[in-house]
């Protein structure tokens, strides 16, 4: 009888991103019909290979100077495309709106707490730092997020793995930083933040604390790609993804948005805001899914619809 090839995963090669893609690979594994808990039987049959990207290469501009945060997929993705792994895990926030002809995101796995954290070296709150406290970030939408609220802070460029972040905390080069929190919680570092951020106050990247399983097209329905499945986290970033699609986002536009299913509704914050902080652009809407033929088109089209009016209200302003 003939038998499963191996199903090959790429991932970067940061700690965070072993973490993320050692849980998928183990989730695969069992899909496959081997045993979860045996290492050497996982990488048997799910065995993870490491790709470095431009966005792991260079690590003291911001994204928007050197291409975007598609240099954190690029790479992996032309890998898919060369058969050289049958699929990509990646940080859903990382990954672009358009896809590459030929693959898709084939499954969304359960989505961890998209908040953003707070770490300091005493404060408890964004709102307890001292008067142009520095606060170190890699991310515009976080910069202007906070700018929003406390326009005196002194936002610095604060790029690297986590380890880096928290190290550079610790040696005083900041004197908070913020961090997503799905990242400490995978890392076993959940303990670490002072706070965390209301993510209805300060929606978070579209997308943030789930992962993206991206297959090539003709493989996005194989049994261990649907296995991976979670519906309620892929309404959730359809929505989110919706609104980043309208709003043509990238690393170069502050955007921020949170979606969550209540009773049988599916609600969504959108924001844009002025890299300065200064002008902030808000929509909020619900949809009822629950009783749609396409509750993902639904979905997509509430993101779509807030993240055109917020587009409206703002105008160059973003």
């Amino acid at each position: 009888m003939p038998t499963q090839p191996p199903v090959r995963i790429g991932a970067r090669g940061s700690r965070l991103s072993l973490a993320q893609s050692g849980t998928v690979q183990r989730r695969i594994a069992a899909a496959l019909g081997a045993n979860p808990e045996d290492p050497a039987e996982v990488e048997r049959v799910a065995p993870l290979i490491v790709i470095t990207t431009t966005g792991d290469r260079v690590q003291d501009r911001r994204l928007l100077e050197i291409g975007g945060k598609g240099l954190f997929t690029k790479e992996i993705e032309e890998a898919l495309l060369d058969g050289r792994i049958d699929c990509a895990v990646h940080s859903l926030k990382d990954v672009p709106a358009e896809r590459p002809p030929g693959l898709v995101i084939a499954a969304v796995p359960e989505r961890e707490d998209p908040r953003d954290a707070f770490l300091s070296r005493g404060p408890e709150r964004l709102e307890d730092l001292p008067q142009g406290a520095r606060l170190g970030t890699a991310s515009l939408r976080r910069q202007a997020q906070m700018l929003h609220r406390r326009p005196d802070l002194d936002v610095q460029l604060l790029r690297g793995n986590v380890d880096t972040r928290l190290a550079k905390l610790q040696a005083g080069e900041a004197d908070a930083i913020l961090l997503a929190y799905a990242g400490l919680r995978r890392l076993g570092l959940g303990h670490l933040p002072q706070s965390l951020i209301d993510p209805k106050e300060c929606p978070p990247a579209p997308g943030q604390g789930a992962l993206a399983i991206e297959t090539r097209e003709a493989d996005q329905d194989l049994p261990w790609v649907q296995a991976l499945r979670h519906q309620p986290t892929a309404l959730a970033v359809a929505a989110e993804r919706g609104a980043l699609m309208a709003l043509e986002g990238s690393c170069r536009t502050a955007i921020g948005a949170h979606a969550w299913l209540e009773g049988g509704s599916l609600k969504l914050i959108v924001e844009a805001l002025s890299s300065d902080g200064a002008r902030r652009f808000r929509h909020a809407g619900e949809t009822e899914y629950a009783q749609l033929a396409d509750p993902f088109g639904s979905a997509h089209d509430l993101g779509w619809s807030l993240g055109l009016a917020v587009k409206a209200d703002a105008g160059d302003a973003i």
